[in-house]
């Protein structure tokens, strides 16, 4: 299960870390091509956002593997879980209803975190 865990850790630490840094590096109406969410926000709200998805990339892994604060992997987790009910929220209100999908897959991995973090294998048990 501890590998389960990793695994998917390390992919959604991957995918937040590349969309966030992508909205912190690119100009908004870049992102408005892939990223159509970036019009109905300022452009540094969505830099925000990005940063707040670095932050959690980073804390997907770092406390975990290192054991300083290693709660602060599965609150990383519940960071993106809220991320994504946000994202859901956008994209219905937009009626981007197949953008659905990768949301709710991206909030199920992110679940399965912080069950894995908080119950299944905390830090130490493993």
């Amino acid at each position: 299960m501890n590998v389960a865990i990793w695994i998917v850790q390390i992919l959604l630490a991957l995918a937040f870390g590349a969309a966030g840094f992508m909205k912190i590096t690119q100009p908004r109406e870049k992102l408005m091509t892939n990223m159509r969410f970036a019009e109905d926000f300022a452009p540094n709200t969505v830099k925000g956002i990005g940063t707040l998805e670095v932050l959690a990339a980073i804390g997907l892994i770092l406390p975990f593997l290192t054991g300083i604060l290693p709660v602060l992997t599965p609150l990383a987790a519940v960071g993106l879980i809220l991320t994504m009910i946000g994202a859901i929220i956008i994209h219905v209100r937009r009626g981007e209803y197949p953008g659905l999908v990768v949301n709710f897959i991206l909030l199920a991995l992110a679940a399965f975190v912080v069950y894995g973090r908080f119950v299944a294998v905390p830090y130490g048990a493993a």
